[in-house]
């Protein structure tokens, strides 16, 4: 840290490790931080996902070997500088950990000799991470019990080089290599020639702990010949070694259900929805791209109607949408639930049961099929319908189903619609690239028709039709059908749980090499 006399009205530089790429092994320092920080100065291996949804501003300084768009060092250690002198709390979040071969130590140095204060987050680094995540423990008792980590690029203003690759030939040690694509060839060169064995186990490990990591098992013999057919290129880690003889027992990350599938979630939420999220822990690289946005409609009508909610008999929500825009406006005439105290309540399906059940209510009716339809047969068997009055609240543009089923039982409705769904321009891009760079393992997740008609118009028919769809139930599944879309999978009830369910069982019904 700098001195504790550092001028106070300076700002404060974190020096964050973000860690191997899943953004689940961020420290719970490095996301408080980053919840907190008015920047946030990032690498290229650092998972973008921990930047959605930050207020902070967000500055990309690249960092990826070879890349002529990376920032220069000195560069991103004078934008720290300047950050912290505008008083601004920053976050440097670096891939993996800040001082192992992340250039750091460089940062801190440039900060304290500026009088800037700074903190150092350890995170995870690639070499223990991704190693872990391929299945290969870096010691083991009776195979290696030390590990060395080695950068194969080295400081070219150095001259000769600077590992002693005899020296780590003859340690019996796991060796864990760093930044090596290039380097292999030398490297392997050099540890044949101080009599390693041919024959020792050694694996590549691209992309670890992403979605979409592979791994590679060969022998120091063959392995830089595995990598080029592999088609492998950085970001890779080599692990070489007995231990990675246990890959065949010990492998986890790649044999889970969605291993090697994409998905393209369109669902209309935050990234942390529970889609999204489920998909993810299942083994499927998540792109979560919500193609509409829910936006709010004139609530003059609804207004109107709360303040004759006496009239009613019934009230009816088909979303948690229609929940939470109703209970706001209730809010803001004054009242809270007892408002609906005489009122029977129909809510279509459990999410909309939960997101009631927040607000102190609970359904009178939930049907088995949860949809419209489902709604309808549950209340034909019920002999308090005919005659009553039901506030339908609803989707701008909803189906009439539920309405006109209710008149046929002999109900008067009144729809009042809250809310619409409307297409997010900003996710068309995103949406085509998806498709664009869809293969066998891919899908496009849907839970609303609009999401589907809003995915068509952003990408285009012929491009949309590419991809094979997961729909959220048979209304999406006929709108996916009449886009000319191919449904391969449709969950058995109308939720998110069954939804991933359908994925999970369409996806290990496919033959794969998961551990390839």
């Amino acid at each position: 840290m700098a001195p504790n006399g550092a001028d106070a009205r300076r700002g404060m530089v974190y020096l964050v490790g973000a860690g191997p790429g899943d953004p689940g092994l961020i420290t719970v320092r490095g996301r408080d931080l980053l919840a907190s920080c008015d920047a946030v100065v990032y690498d290229a291996l650092a998972n973008p996902t921990l930047m959605v949804g930050l207020e902070a501003e967000c500055y990309d300084v690249g960092k990826r070997g070879g890349s002529t768009d990376s920032a220069r060092q000195e560069e991103i250690s004078e934008l720290l500088v300047r950050l912290a002198r505008e008083g601004k709390s920053v976050v440097r979040l670096k891939g993996g950990d800040p001082f192992v071969f992340g250039r750091g130590s460089e940062e801190a140095q440039a900060l304290a000799a500026a009088g800037i204060p700074f903190e150092v987050v350890p995170g995870i680094t690639a070499g223990i991470a991704a190693p872990a995540y391929a299945g290969i423990p870096v010691t083991h008792r009776g195979l290696s019990t030390s590990v060395t980590f080695v950068t194969g690029h080295e400081d070219p203003t150095k001259g000769a080089p600077t590992v002693d690759w005899s020296a780590l030939a003859r340690s019996g040690s796991t060796l864990v290599l760093y930044m090596g694509v290039r380097s292999l060839p030398r490297i392997v060169e050099d540890l044949r020639a101080a009599n390693l064995p041919d024959d020792t186990p050694a694996a590549a490990v691209q992309w670890g702990t992403h979605a979409a990591q592979r791994t590679i098992v060969a022998t120091l013999a063959t392995l830089e010949q595995c990598v080029k057919q592999a088609g492998l290129a950085a970001p890779v880690i080599f692990v070489i070694g007995e231990v990675v003889s246990l890959r065949d027992e010990i492998a986890w990350f790649e044999r889970r259900a969605l291993s090697g599938w994409r998905v393209l979630v369109t669902r209309a939420q935050s990234p942390a929805s529970t889609l999204a999220r489920s998909l993810a822990e299942a083994g499927a690289e998540v792109v979560d791209v919500p193609a509409t946005r829910i936006e709010a409609i004139d609530m003059g009508r609804l207004r109107a109607a709360i303040s004759h909610l006496d009239a009613y008999d019934w009230i009816a929500f088909t979303s948690q949408n229609g929940v939470e825009h109703f209970w706001r406006v209730l809010h803001d005439c004054g009242l809270d639930t007892r408002a609906l105290a005489s009122l029977r309540v129909v809510g279509v399906g459990p999410a909309t049961a939960d997101a009631l059940l927040v607000h102190g209510i609970s359904v009178d009716v939930t049907p088995k099929r949860f949809v419209a339809e489902g709604v309808l047969e549950a209340l034909a068997q019920r002999e308090d319908v005919q005659g009553t009055r039901v506030l339908y609240v609803a989707a701008e543009g909803a189906r009439d189903v539920l309405r006109n089923g209710l008149v046929k039982l002999g109900a008067r409705v009144d729809v009042v619609p809250i809310y619409r769904s409307v297409p997010d321009d900003e996710a068309a891009e995103a949406m085509r690239a998806f498709a664009s760079d869809a293969g066998e393992r891919s899908l496009v997740a849907f839970t609303s028709a609009s999401a589907v008609r809003a995915y068509v118009d952003g990408v285009g028919r012929d491009l949309a039709a590419r991809v094979g769809v997961a729909s959220i139930g048979p209304t999406t599944s006929a709108a996916a059908r009449h886009a000319g879309l191919d449904v391969r999978v449709e969950a058995a009830q109308s939720t998110i749980p069954a939804l991933v369910a359908a994925i999970v069982s369409y996806g290990t019904s496919q033959p794969y090499d998961r551990l390839r």
